[in-house]
């Protein structure tokens, strides 16, 4: 249950979907005054390094990142990930990619509360050390994200984003996802939801966007393929299913997902498709 570890994923093709959504959220929640609340259920170790035994032992970041930093032509919908994929690396240099909760750190305000959730002790000692000094404001747990969604919902300010994103190793994840999510909306149905969705070729996998969209609320669905399905080992790509999105996420999307599609493919069959609710057409 507790074997995942991003560290040998870290700055892939699916994180570079995952993270530019979330960036874009981010920058969209922190252009008003009010705080919101971010708060990652499955954290990870918060920072990696790209050229740790870890990350070379897959070296997925070279079809993901490295891939993005060989352009010339990047989109201006890709410009704020890029930029705080840059600061969190010594100047001139690439070797560390950011995890979701190193994003939220970045982009939040002083008085934006922070709330991290981590099973795995190794990658939670790493978080611990990545913000061993980012003051109170950060709370770090080694706790079932899904669990405490139930307790940090609503928040005090009634404005949030969640990013739910567990690794799928354990079937369960699918349908706690979903039951999750139906949960969260009932306790606080304006917040932001953000759920990453791996494509494998598993019934649960398959079936899990459609149980997504019979959701009550508005929402987006963000796919990208990098090759068919079926055509190699692992995931063939990867989706954002975003609830309550920001209304300038749709646009950013229509620049983004062509331009990723053709600058990450890995073979016949890569594309792309953007969805949304009746009532965010």
């Amino acid at each position: 249950m507790l074997s995942y570890r991003h560290a040998f994923h870290a700055g892939n093709h699916a994180d570079v979907l995952k993270h530019a959504v979330l960036v874009h959220c981010l920058h969209y929640l922190g252009s008003k005054e009010k705080p919101f609340l971010a708060l990652d259920t499955h954290a990870g170790a918060g920072l990696y390094r790209l050229d740790a035994k870890e990350a070379n032992k897959t070296a997925e970041y070279r079809d993901g990142i490295a891939r993005l930093w060989q352009q010339t032509d990047v989109p201006a919908a890709l410009h704020d990930y890029l930029a705080a994929v840059a600061a969190c690396n010594p100047p001139g240099q690439r070797t560390r990619y950011p995890g979701s909760p190193w994003l939220m750190h970045h982009l939040a305000r002083a008085n934006d509360p922070l709330r991290f959730c981590e099973l795995h002790s190794t990658d939670l000692a790493l978080l611990r050390r990545t913000f061993d000094s980012a003051g109170r404001r950060v709370r770090l747990e080694q706790a079932d994200g899904f669990e405490a969604m139930k307790a940090a919902l609503p928040p005090p300010s009634r404005r949030g984003l969640v990013l739910i994103d567990p690794s799928y190793e354990v079937k369960t994840d699918y349908a706690r996802v979903v039951a999750a999510l139906r949960d969260a909306l009932r306790r606080f149905a304006t917040g932001t939801y953000l759920v990453w969705l791996p494509f494998l070729p598993s019934v649960e996998s398959r079936a899990l966007p459609e149980r997504l969209r019979k959701l009550p609320a508005e929402w987006l669905y963000a796919a990208l393929s990098v090759r068919g399905p079926g055509s190699g080992p692992g995931m063939s790509g990867s989706a954002m299913f975003v609830v309550n999105p920001p209304w300038t996420l749709k646009a950013a999307l229509e620049e983004l997902l062509p331009w990723l599609t053709e600058v990450l493919r890995q073979g016949d069959g890569a594309r792309w498709e953007l969805l949304s609710s009746p009532d965010n057409a």
